[in-house]
C-alpha cells in the first residue's frame, strides 16, 4: 500500500510567534484518520519567531527527535545541557522517567525553521538521555544517511525505540533505495525540493506512506531533502 499526504492537508496552527504544521494529530488539531503512523506520533514542521520559544515543560517515555532546517534552536534541560542545535545536527531526547525542557530562538532577526519528531519507544521508564551528533552534507548526498536506530549504528543517534530514521539529499539523476522487511512500515517526508516514492510524485511538504511494501525507491529528484522512517507496524 502506498498512499500520498499531501502537505496542504496537514494541521496548520498559527500562533504568532509560532507557525506550525502538524502531520498527525497535535494540540488543537485532531484527525482520527491521522493519529500517527506505526510507532511514528509526531511530525511538526515549526517556524519560531525571532526571540521567542517554548518555555520550560516537561516529557516523559517519548523519543524526540528535532531536526533544524535553518536558524538555530537553544536547547536547555533538567539533565543539565544547555546546547544550541544548527542545521546538519540531529538531537535526540529520550524522556523516559520525566524530563523539563526549553527550546528557544535567541537570534534577533532570523526565524528558525525545524522538524520536531516524537516516536513512541518501545521500553518505558528508562533514564532520560540527551544525544547530539553533526552529520555532514556529504554524508546525505544521493544516498539515505542513518541519523537515528536503536543500536547508533554508523554513528547515528541510539533511540529507545523500533525505528531507523535515514536522511537524504539528492540532486536531479540521484536516486536512493531502502529494503523494507516483511510486516515494516514506512514514512517518507519531503522537506524540500521534488522527489518521487515508487513512483508517486511529492513536493515541499508532501509525504508517502507505505505499509506491506518491499522497498522505498526515491527518483526524479530536484534539489530534494528527504527524511525516511523505517517503523515498527
Amino acid at each position: 500500500m502506498l498512499s500520498l499526504r499531501p502537505s496542504r492537508e496537514r494541521g496548520y496552527a498559527d500562533h504568532g510567534w509560532l507557525k506550525s504544521f502538524h502531520s498527525f494529530s497535535f494540540a488543537g488539531y485532531y484527525d482520527p484518520e491521522h493519529m500517527g503512523w506505526g510507532n511514528l506520533r509526531v511530525i511538526n514542521e515549526d517556524w519560531i519567531a525571532p526571540g521567542m520559544g517554548f518555555g520550560t515543560h516537561g516529557h516523559r517515555d517519548m523519543e524526540i527527535i528535532t531536526y533544524v532546517l535553518s536558524g538555530e534552536l537553544a536547547h536547555k534541560d533538567s539533565m543539565g545541557n544547555v546546547k544550541g542545535i544548527p542545521p546538519g545536527d540531529v538531537q535526540r531526547m529520550s524522556a523516559g522517567t520525566g524530563v523539563q525542557h526549553s527550546e528557544f530562538n535567541h537570534a534577533p532577526n532570523d526565524t528558525t525553521h525545524l522538524l520536531q519528531i516524537w516516536i513512541e519507544p518501545n521500553v518505558l521508564g528508562v533514564p532520560p538521555s540527551y544525544q547530539q551528533t553533526t552529520f555532514a552534507a556529504s554524508a546525505k548526498q544521493g544516498r539515505l544517511c542513518l541519523v537515528a536506530s536503536p543500536d547508533g549504528a554508523q554513528g547515528a543517534v541510539r533511540i529507545h525505540a523500533d525505528a531507523r530514521l535515514y536522511a537524504g539529499l539528492f540532486e536531479a539523476g540521484q536516486t536512493g533505495r531502502l529494503a523494507l522487511l516483511p510486516g515494516r512500515k514506512a514514512y517518507v517526508h519531503l522537506v524540500r525540493g521534488a522527489l518521487s516514492v515508487n513512483g508517486m510524485a511529492l513536493q515541499t511538504g508532501d509525504a508517502a506512506l507505505l505499509a506491506d511494501e518491499s522497498e522505498v525507491l526515491l527518483g526524479d529528484a530536484q534539489a530534494a531533502e528527504v527524511l525516511v522512517f523505517d517503523l515498527q507496524a
